[in-house]
């Protein structure tokens, strides 16, 4: 399993942002200000539910689970997405909904102004973190691609949660800002709200990028040509008339062929052709843990 350095980083800023927040909020009884707090502090409570799936997805195979945990990983990945979206999108909308008719101003802005730029920095270097981890996986995928193609959860949960706090505490910095400006706090509170749609934003990518690891994703079909190439090169066999594979976790690909072997072979012959083809398999792609190759007619 690769470093998960960053998800402690943005772990330890996370708790020391929503801290900050809350303090600021506490003085200045500004609803954006409650809304990035919570924000901060389901951010930290996702980073701890991700440390917990990765640990549990490395137990090892046993008698009830012959095929591992790692999809723990994804289940918790899925957990922290509907966390982002009910917690942390829909009670900063709706925080900027009631505060929205009774908004008022307290103490100085200055307090908003400090921990929302204390708040930027750090959450900046706990992007870096994250983008660094994630552009050593995509390696020279596009952007996006790599977002969308990822088998690795924790890390564009990471990083898209970091991009919405740095949007979210834009957004935040306006709304009081505009709010002191014009001597309207309505403003604060329709930053709250749009806060609440960037995370319900986020968070319905995510919920659905969780959800189709969790049930089970196949390889790429440049994998299963390389996969096609291996299998056919052996001389036992003649062709492969069907593959199909899955995800079970980040780094643990299950791989099932149907292959149509030489007429004239006999059981043991099938089983060390198997064997070696396996073997050939799991030398090229080591992420294959799993391979059951079944022998068919033509």
């Amino acid at each position: 399993m690769k470093s998960r350095v960053f998800i402690y980083i943005s772990l330890g800023v996370d708790l020391l942002i929503a801290s900050s927040k809350f303090v600021a909020a506490g003085f200045t009884g500004s609803p954006a200000m409650v809304s990035e707090g919570v924000h901060s502090v389901i951010d930290a409570v996702s980073q701890l539910m991700l440390l917990w799936g990765i640990k549990v997805s490395k137990k090892q195979p046993d008698t009830e689970r012959p095929f591992g945990y790692g999809k723990e990983l994804y289940f918790w990945s899925f957990n922290v997405s509907l966390a982002i979206f009910i917690v942390g999108g829909c009670i900063s909308f709706y925080e900027g909904v009631t505060s929205f008719n009774h908004a008022s101003f307290e103490g100085s802005a200055a307090w908003n102004y400090a921990v929302l730029a204390f708040a930027f920095i750090f959450n900046m270097v706990s992007m870096f973190a994250a983008l660094k981890a994630f552009n050593q996986q995509r390696g020279r995928k596009h952007f996006w691609t790599a977002v969308v193609n990822t088998k690795d959860p924790s890390t564009i949960i990471v990083l898209l949660g970091d991009v919405g706090d740095l949007l979210g505490l834009t957004v935040a910095f306006i709304g009081v800002f505009l709010g002191r400006l014009t001597h309207h706090p309505y403003y604060d509170a329709i930053a709250s709200m749009i806060i609440g749609i960037i995370l319900i934003g986020i968070s319905g990518f995510l919920i659905r990028e969780s959800k189709s690891l969790l049930m089970g994703e196949t390889t790429s079909r440049r994998t299963f040509r390389r996969i096609m190439r291996i299998a056919e090169a052996d001389p036992a066999i003649l062709k492969i008339k069907k593959q199909s594979s899955m995800y079970m976790g980040p780094e643990e690909i299950l791989l099932q062929l149907n292959a149509v072997f030489k007429d004239d072979l006999n059981t043991k012959q099938i089983t060390d052709a198997i064997d070696r083809v396996s073997k050939g398999i799991q030398a090229e792609l080591p992420l294959i843990k799993y391979i059951f190759i079944e022998p068919v007619v033509k």
